[in-house]
């Protein structure tokens, strides 16, 4: 199945005791790299990780959550009563020393470290359950996304491998002129050598097998007939494997046939649509940079 790498999703949800905010945004990347930022959500975090790389497979994932807490009975309140003494004697100190009245206030209290400490509880399993839910939620809105944009990449590969099959009909259509160019290009050859003279039978069968295979295009076009054959049934998959990474292997070897083409052809014509095969084929490997 086609889908992109690139998406993104954004749902809100609402828990008795607090609410969430989940936003996932996927960019192209080689692999799976998740990227979290947010809410401290401890050891839920790694599961929320786990559920996006059962159902992911490439891309960076950057995801966000918020958390709200309707009430306080999810937070822990300490004041480190020990430092607080220390310090208020030190201030006591200094107010002597330097007879001026020091004033310590609440914002002052709050300011300074380690004094005041609030710490979020952990969450219970039906907190955790619900997070999870959420994002699942979230990340099906993602991969319905990515699915959606891949039916676009899609559309836009199957009208490169069309034009790509044209041009390739045309190539062989011309290359049924090579063997004549070939026997030109081997008078040419034996004429350079025999400078006049008769040439031993071994060298002209040499030579006239060189040049064959020289010019000879069919197992490019063989070759190339194979790899789109390949490239349809790819692109026409039904299952939820991703095919981004075979795809772009087998653009490699399209464009490496295509160079071949172009280099042994001898017809100028055949030159111009392996050109334009090329131009497709490179077309097709950036569509590709997106492709799960």
């Amino acid at each position: 199945m086609i889908r992109s790498m690139t998406g993104y999703a954004e749902k809100r949800f609402v828990h008795k005791s607090f609410s969430l905010k989940i936003s996932i945004r996927a960019l192209n990347h080689r692999f799976l790299d998740w990227n979290y930022r947010g809410a401290p959500l401890g050891n839920v975090e790694d599961k929320l990780r786990k559920l996006c790389q059962q159902r992911l497979h490439r891309g960076r994932i950057e995801v966000l959550v918020d958390v709200n807490f309707f009430g306080a009975d999810k937070w822990e309140f300490h004041i480190n009563q020990n430092l607080l003494n220390k310090m208020l004697i030190g201030l006591d100190k200094a107010a002597v020393v330097s007879q001026r009245h020091v004033t310590f206030s609440l914002e002052n209290l709050l300011n300074t470290p380690h004094i005041v400490q609030f710490r979020r509880k952990d969450f219970t399993k039906e907190d955790t359950e619900f997070l999870e839910q959420s994002f699942e939620k979230t990340l099906d809105l993602l991969i319905r996304e990515r699915a959606r944009e891949g039916r676009e990449i899609k559309r836009q590969l199957s009208a490169h491998a069309q034009n790509i099959k044209t041009l390739m009909s045309q190539v062989e259509k011309r290359a049924k002129k090579q063997p004549r160019l070939i026997k030109q290009k081997l008078m040419e050859r034996l004429e350079e050598l025999s400078r006049g003279e008769a040439l031993p039978e071994g060298k002209l069968a040499e030579e006239a097998s060189l040049l064959a295979q020289r010019y000879d295009l069919t197992e490019e076009i063989a070759r190339l007939k194979s790899h789109m054959k390949y490239l349809r049934e790819l692109l026409d998959s039904k299952g939820s494997e991703p095919v981004g990474k075979k795809l772009d292997f087998l653009a490699q070897e399209l464009y490496r046939e295509a160079n071949t083409l172009n280099s042994k052809a001898q017809d100028i014509e055949v030159v111009r649509r392996s050109l334009a095969l090329k131009s497709e084929v490179e077309s097709i490997r950036q569509q590709l940079q997106n492709i799960e």
